[in-house]
């Protein structure tokens, strides 16, 4: 049967298909246009099978979060352009798959037609990579954070008694300020391995001895040690690091300050921190 002109722009208004792709689905099936939505979607998979070699590390980190904060939730979702990333769809499609994420939804499963579509509409590899969700546990506050459009997401959950104080939640806004811009792994010293700790004072170990042509004695290497593991722990732990909007302080000094305001201790109790394509 002849396919019209209306058919293919109905189609197209529907799905964001291309005029070729549209028109090679409605001819395939008869004009039927459920059938022809549904031979784009499985055509989407074709594309990224197609590509599946192509390197993905363009894309979105989108946050979620529910009404009373006591929930939140990153997704990031990659492709192969930045060009693509910018278009209506894939942010659509991002922010859906972060809302997902909020429910505690598996993305790929529930927004499946979607992302079959979504490959259609752009025919790059489009990759949902991952997602975090975190709720509120106990007394505290929770605290999202995009940064640079969409290319660094940040979650962190901060403990306190007084989970009502708005200076509590500027305090953790200010966290996730902190947390993508200096990327700490840790919150504390005692949460890093002590293999972490070895491999690194190997390698400043091995530096020394390169730069001194031999090692100090035993005796003066245990403080040596000790001070280069201090060193790693102020660089790798979020309480060590060195408050970005006040150099003069560090993160735990600042949060310091803020529990003597409110009344009552905070401790930053995890954090999570992606960034695009890492």
């Amino acid at each position: 049967m002849a396919i019209t002109i209306q058919e293919i722009k109905e189609l197209r208004e529907a799905t964001a298909a291309g005029m070729g792709a549209c028109k090679e689905a409605l001819t395939a099936t008869n004009g039927n246009m459920e059938e022809a939505i549904k031979y784009l979607r499985e055509k989407g998979l074709a594309v990224a099978a197609k590509r599946v070699d192509k390197e993905s590390k363009q894309g979105i980190i989108a946050l979620a979060e529910a009404a009373d904060k006591r929930t939140m939730a990153l997704a990031e979702v990659n492709c192969e352009t930045d060009f693509v990333a910018k278009t209506e769809a894939f942010i659509k499609f991002v922010d859906d798959a972060a809302k997902v994420a909020l429910e505690g939804k598996d993305i790929e499963a529930t927004l499946n037609d979607d992302y079959k579509m979504l490959l259609t509409k752009t025919g790059e590899n489009v990759k949902i990579r991952r997602s975090e969700r975190y709720q509120l546990e106990g007394a505290g506050v929770l605290s999202g954070y995009i940064h640079m459009g969409g290319k660094i997401g940040v979650l962190a959950e901060l403990a306190c008694e007084k989970s009502d104080s708005a200076e509590l939640a500027e305090a953790a806004h200010m966290i996730c300020l902190q947390i993508a811009a200096n990327a700490p792994k840790y919150v504390n010293p005692e949460d890093v391995p002590q293999a972490e700790i070895d491999a690194e004072l190997e390698i400043k170990l091995n530096a020394l001895k390169e730069q001194k042509g031999k090692l100090p004695p035993e005796a003066a290497l245990v403080g040596i040690k000790k001070g280069m593991a201090s060193k790693y722990c102020t660089q790798v732990c979020v309480t060590k690091q060195d408050y970005v909007a006040d150099g003069e302080m560090t993160v735990e000094k600042y949060l310091e300050g803020i529990s003597k305001n409110i009344g009552a201790p905070i401790t930053i109790k995890r954090f999570c921190r992606m960034q695009l394509g890492a």
